[in-house]
Formats: C-alpha cells, sequence, structure tokens
C-alpha cells in the first residue's frame, strides 16, 4: 500500500488531452491538487472541470511552455492557490510527421522548442517552489521514439525524446542537495487523439507489432508517473520506466507469431 498522494499539488503541462489528460486524471482520483496546463483556456478548464465532477480538485490555466514568462505565471498561480508546487508533470509535446527531406529548420526549432526547450522552461520555473517541498518531483513525458526505437518523419520529436533523457540525469544530480527527484516515462503506443490522427491502419498495426495486441491506455502512463510521484520512490531519481505492453522487445513480427 503506497503512502496517499492527496492534498499534494501537481501541474501537467500539456494536460488537456491525450497522455497528460491521463495524467492529470490519476493524479486527482487518487486526490492530489491538479493544474491542468494547455495553450488554450478553453481546453484546460474543461479538462478541469471534468476532473472536478468525478469528484477531484483541479483548475485549469493557460501557458505556453516555450514562454519562460508564462510558465513564471503558473508557478505562481500554483503555489497561491495551492500553497506549494509538490511536482511537476512536464508532459507537453508534439509530433508532426515530417521526413527530414522535406522538414524545414523551422519546424525543427518548433518541435524543439516545445518538447525540450519547453520541458527545461517548465522544471526552471517550477524549481523554487519544489525546493521548498517535502517531496519535490518532476516525472517527464519521454518517449520510446528516439531514445529507444525510431520512425520515419519523426527525426525532429526523436531528437528532443532522447534530449530529455539527457537533461533528466543532469537535473537530477543538480536537484538531489534538495531532495527533488528527476525521472522520465517512456510510452509505447498509447491510445490517443493524435495517434486516432494517423488513422486506424497505423492503429491496427501498431497494436500488432505489441505482444500484449493492444495499444496502451492513458492511463497506464499516469500510474507510471504516480510511482515516481510517491513517497515509496524517493530513492529513485535519474531512472526510466518503459510503459509499451512489450513493444521493444520482439525481434520482429516474426517472433511475435511463434510466441
Amino acid at each position: 500500500m503506497f503512502t496517499s498522494i492527496a492534498g499534494r499539488s501537481v501541474i501537467v503541462t500539456g494536460g488537456s488531452k491525450g497522455i497528460g489528460k491521463g495524467i492529470a486524471r490519476v493524479f486527482a482520483k487518487s486526490g492530489a491538487k491538479v493544474v491542468v496546463v494547455s495553450r488554450h483556456l478553453k481546453e484546460a478548464e474543461s479538462t478541469a472541470e471534468e476532473l472536478r465532477r468525478d469528484g477531484g480538485t483541479a483548475m485549469g490555466f493557460a501557458a505556453d511552455v516555450t514562454s519562460m514568462g508564462d510558465l513564471q505565471v503558473l508557478a505562481e498561480a500554483t503555489a497561491t492557490a495551492y500553497g506549494g508546487i509538490d511536482i511537476l508533470c512536464a508532459n507537453a509535446g508534439i509530433f508532426p510527421q515530417t521526413k527530414i527531406e522535406e522538414l524545414s529548420p523551422e519546424d525543427w526549432d518548433f518541435v524543439s522548442d516545445t518538447n525540450l526547450k519547453g520541458t527545461f522552461l517548465s522544471v526552471k520555473a517550477c524549481l523554487p517552489y519544489l525546493k521548498k517541498s517535502d517531496q519535490g518531483r518532476i516525472v517527464i513525458t519521454s518517449s520510446i521514439t528516439g531514445p529507444i526505437t525510431a520512425f520515419p518523419g519523426w527525426s525532429h520529436y526523436g531528437a528532443t525524446k532522447a534530449g530529455q533523457l539527457g537533461f533528466m540525469r543532469t537535473a537530477c544530480m543538480e536537484f538531489a542537495k534538495y531532495g527533488i527527484t528527476v525521472n522520465a516515462v517512456l510510452p509505447g503506443n498509447i491510445a490517443t487523439e493524435g495517434l486516432a490522427a494517423l488513422g486506424p491502419e497505423y492503429e491496427k498495426s501498431a497494436a500488432a507489432c505489441i505482444p500484449l495486441q493492444k495499444l496502451g491506455k492513458v492511463e497506464d502512463i499516469g500510474y507510471a508517473a504516480l510511482f515516481f510521484a510517491s513517497k515509496e520512490a524517493a530513492y529513485v531519481t535519474g531512472q526510466t520506466i518503459i510503459v509499451d505492453g512489450g513493444q521493444i522487445l520482439p525481434e520482429s513480427t516474426d517472433a511475435l507469431a511463434q510466441a
């Protein structure tokens, strides 16, 4: 039985949909006070209202993770509303699909600014408040794509997801003196709006490559993040959890057929 996380304050960037919404839902159901962050206030408030209807404590907030000013306002507002910041789930990310030959420098920068620089800025803005917590936690949403696997069209995305892990390892060393842990969840193919937009054939082929023969749920990522945020994970830092239904394991589809 894990120690209750009830009453802890948590910021979830990119929390209005997809994996971020799953993370926010898991934390809210566990009694945490959640701030759902999106670039669009209406979407953030809509998700926060859903969490409140389910009995959780949540508020929506509009912020762009590429803007240090936005994130500083977010951190201050969270600390004022909830009495501090205990947990940051740096989840905001984008994955437009463009092959290298067609990829423009501007598109590369846009993905990098959102996924990688956005992680850095989110951490930097929240750090003064996390230092005051007796259970400071940073949980980064990375991916199997980049650190472990690859897919055509996602060179920029993969680079940022691998980059997040490099940032994580140094951050956990620098923040250890404050008792803050920094870890990352690496999702495989998870059933989200973004994945659905790639089409039913992609979803079908993705599931066929997974030993469990199904896509993951957004809550699966939320539970991994919840573990990293727990009191029991106080001695775990600079680590990753792969949540992929075994996706990275088969050498080929033939391996799955013979299992």
